[in-house]
Parts: C-alpha cells; structure tokens; sequence
C-alpha cells in the first residue's frame, strides 16, 4: 500500500525551501516509512525550476534509507494530474527515489 505526505507549502527561495524540508517533512516521511507501508509518495507545491535539485537528492535519500518501500516526490497544483501520478505510481514497483513534476491541464 502507497502512503501519502502532502506538504503544503514551503518558503520560495530554494534553499529555504530545502531546510523547512528537511527540518521538518523529512522526519514524518521517515516516521511514516517505519511502519508498515510498502511505498510512500510525498507531494509538494510546485516550485520553480531551481528546486529541482534539492528535490531529487531528497528523493533519492529518502528512497535508498526507507529501502526496500519505495518513496517518491510528486510536485503540482492540479488535483488531477496528481491523482493520475499517485495511481501511476501505487501500481508500479520498480519506481522510486523519483522527483515527479506533473502538468497542469
């Protein structure tokens, strides 16, 4: 089962952005990841393209520390296109450490 951490917001500077993450989501995401879930998806607000970065290497951290559950980040503001991401990605086994910006429709 693919657990969930929405965070829903988060300073605008990239760097700022990247502390309030790790002060303070990274800790639930590790919290979550030890109990029983097999993958967890974290969804962010979207960012500008600098964040990209931070971003992946806290996607990649989190999945190779949680493994074997899969962790992810899925950052948007169109609840469908999120959705469609979310279930993309409950059903696929072999994805993670992954930093997913969807589009918006």
């Amino acid at each position: 089962m693919q657990a969930e951490l929405r965070v829903d917001m988060l300073p605008g500077p990239a760097i700022e952005a990247a502390a309030a993450f790790h002060g303070e989501w990274a800790g639930k995401a590790l919290a979550m990841l030890s109990g029983k879930c097999a993958a967890l998806a974290i969804v962010l607000p979207p960012a500008a393209g600098d964040h990209g970065d931070w971003r992946l290497a806290a996607a990649r951290d989190l999945a190779r520390r949680a493994a074997p559950c899969r962790v992810n980040l899925v950052a948007g503001d169109d609840a469908a296109s999120i959705a469609a991401v979310l279930d993309y990605l409950a059903c696929a086994p072999g994805v993670t450490g992954q930093y997913l910006r969807v589009a918006q429709t």
